[in-house]
């Protein structure tokens, strides 16, 4: 089991900057590779970034590629999401999740832990 809690979300203008944590337990976290995944108001989940159990590997989605990390500290338990250039479009419940079977990929249904999620808004 792994638990996950996120923080960091809140209320940001365009063109700023928030930066997201989530902080795990449980598990041994070295052996989760994570992902981000967004979700917005009457909207599917979307992957937004994922990073290996090692953290020498990232991939984004192309929405947030070039304004989006990803990085993971796992002496910390904890992988974070620094957004730059932050857009109306980036509104959304973002949650971090965890999977130990397939590494890197963009499928919710491949994650098996999950926080409860941070609002992140972004006004124009």
């Amino acid at each position: 089991q792994v638990q996950l809690v996120e923080s960091g979300g809140g209320l940001v203008q365009a063109g700023g900057s928030l930066s997201l944590s989530c902080a795990a337990s449980g598990r041994t976290f070295s052996s989760v590779a994570m992902g981000w995944f967004r979700q917005a108001a009457g909207k599917e989940r979307e992957f937004v970034a994922g990073i290996s159990k090692s953290g020498r590997s990232t991939r984004y989605a192309d929405s947030v590629k070039g304004r989006f990390t990803i990085s993971r500290d796992n002496a910390k338990n904890t992988v974070y999401l620094q957004m730059n250039s932050l857009k109306p479009e980036d509104t959304a419940v973002y949650y971090c999740a965890a999977n130990s079977r397939v590494g890197i990929v963009p499928n919710p249904y491949d994650y098996d832990y999950w926080g409860q999620g941070t609002q992140v808004t972004v006004s124009s």
